[in-house]
């Protein structure tokens, strides 16, 4: 079931609340937001209730938000939504969903971070907070954590569809980028958390720097250049080398090449998204556009650095 089969009304989210959470079912109830994979309404001042809307797999993913994050969250410096109810399939609606914290902020893609030393030094905290050696029996990512070449028909598709729609003046410039960091060593360490989709739509802002990271879908196990392609999207100019100098351990040059090469797959698939539209999949978002640019122009002029 996708967005296309069913409707989403407070109604709905209100009654799915009494059937199976009846002491939650007379807070004040709101849209929050209409995401990629899930629709998130906000639960009177404190909680939101995220149910999946437009993708199969989001049924998955909340459930292993659900499993995962609480034991996460306490760790992490910056807040998280964490999970507090379950719900489960049933006439009404015959998908999980799940109740978590709200967290307050703005998404960065539509107030990005200005204050650059801070959002570096903030990023850089709650990444080496997270990427800690993940257990047995932790979640594999849909395609991140993995080797960084599994992905070189993902970037050659993007990149030659985002280049027919005049959306990128130097692709030469973006493929270089790209096949350096693609033969790049692969990562030999432990598998550690990640976020795994660290985009400016699941990054919030206040006052200039962020303020909270949402949509652990992604949660995964594996190599942390994904995650550490970050700074690139989110961070103002100039700011990758004071995140990367807070970052611990000190990545090395063959992690910090793949970083690269994961920010031109989340730019490239950026301005698919934003500038052009792609798939026209209801989480897509014009302010998705800008961000990506700015990251591949960040990226071409420090290539070779």
């Amino acid at each position: 079931m996708t967005h296309t089969e069913i409707d989403i009304t407070a109604e709905l989210v209100r009654d799915l609340l009494r059937d199976q959470h009846p002491d939650l079912a007379d807070h004040p109830l709101k849209l929050g937001a209409r995401g990629w994979d899930s629709q998130m309404w906000r639960l009177g001042d404190d909680l939101a209730v995220r149910l999946p809307w437009a993708t199969q797999s989001a049924d998955e993913l909340l459930r292993k938000e659900h499993a995962w994050l609480p034991a996460l969250a306490p760790h992490l410096p910056l807040p998280v939504p964490v999970p507090q109810r379950l719900g489960e399939p049933s006439e009404r609606f015959p998908r999980p969903w799940i109740v978590t914290t709200w967290v307050q902020g703005e998404p960065a893609d539509r107030a990005p971070a200005t204050r650059a030393a801070d959002a570096a030094d903030t990023l850089a905290a709650f990444l080496t907070a997270l990427h800690r050696p993940a257990p047995d029996g932790a979640p594999v990512g849909r395609g991140r954590g993995g080797p960084l070449a599994d992905h070189a028909d993902e970037f050659t598709d993007g990149l030659a569809s985002a280049t027919e729609l005049g959306l990128i003046p130097d692709p030469d410039a973006v493929r270089a980028v790209w096949e350096d960091a693609a033969a790049a060593p692969e990562w030999a360490g432990p598998a550690l958390w990640l976020h795994g989709d660290l985009h400016p739509a699941n990054v919030l802002t206040a006052d200039g720097t962020l303020c909270g990271v949402i949509d652990f879908g992604d949660l995964c196990a594996g190599d942390p250049a994904g995650d550490l392609a970050a700074p690139w999207i989110l961070l103002p100019d100039g700011a990758a080398d004071r995140f990367y100098e807070g970052y611990q351990p000190t990545p090395d040059a063959a992690t910090l090449r793949r970083a690269r090469g994961w920010a031109v797959l989340r730019a490239l698939a950026g301005i698919l998204i934003g500038d052009a539209g792609v798939h026209g999949r209801p989480g897509g978002k014009p302010t998705w556009g800008t961000p990506a640019h700015a990251a591949l122009r960040r990226l071409i002029a420090t290539a070779g650095r």
